[in-house]
């Protein structure tokens, strides 16, 4: 039994290494740019393991996809533990800014944007990102206590920081871009 519960636990480690790795690869290239080979490379395993782990890429992709969901309501959580009061204004803010901070990392950010552009035709990966906001919207809603307008905007928000961190909105100095950038923090 103990030689087992090794085995198990090396598995799950090896499936939680595979999964940090293939956010960087996924990252860099994309859903359908990357493959299961350079996601076992990186991770220093065998393709052939890949798939003792996971059925195919959509199941490995969708797995990295809702890891990223979990790292995302732990930033929200933080920021929500850390808000300067209890009202739904400032529950919100905390939880945007630890949400801006977490998509500072690129990789996070470049998978949850493959991941909302490979949903358009993968079913398997929209139902992923569909299970993963509906989970995230009703945390921010209970944790906030926010109006439906208030979550909205919230999440609203969040997509410009996208849209802002990843067109490196910094880098421009035009009145576009401060427009588009005003009020909204991203680092």
């Amino acid at each position: 039994m103990t030689d087992e519960r090794r085995r198990l636990s090396t598995a799950e480690e090896r499936r939680h290494t595979v999964l940090r790795t293939a956010i960087g690869a996924f990252a860099a290239r994309g859903y359908f740019g990357t493959t299961t080979s350079e996601v076992a490379k990186a991770a220093g395993i065998s393709q052939a393991y890949v798939y003792r782990l996971f059925p195919n890429k959509e199941a490995l992709f969708t797995a990295v996809v809702e890891h990223c969901f979990v790292q995302v309501r732990a930033a929200l959580e933080e920021g929500a533990a850390k808000a300067e009061g209890s009202s739904a204004e400032a529950v919100l803010r905390s939880m945007g800014d630890a949400y801006a901070r977490l998509i500072s990392d690129n990789d996070l950010l470049l998978v949850q944007l493959h991941a909302q552009a490979a949903a358009v035709s993968e079913p398997a990966v929209r139902e992923a990102v569909r299970a993963g906001y509906a989970r995230i919207v009703e945390y921010v809603r209970g944790a906030s206590g926010g109006s439906e307008e208030q979550v909205q905007q919230f999440f609203a928000t969040g997509m410009l920081c996208h849209l802002l961190v990843s067109i490196d909105v910094d880098g421009v100095d035009a009145p576009w871009t401060r427009t588009l950038a005003s009020g909204i923090a991203h680092y």
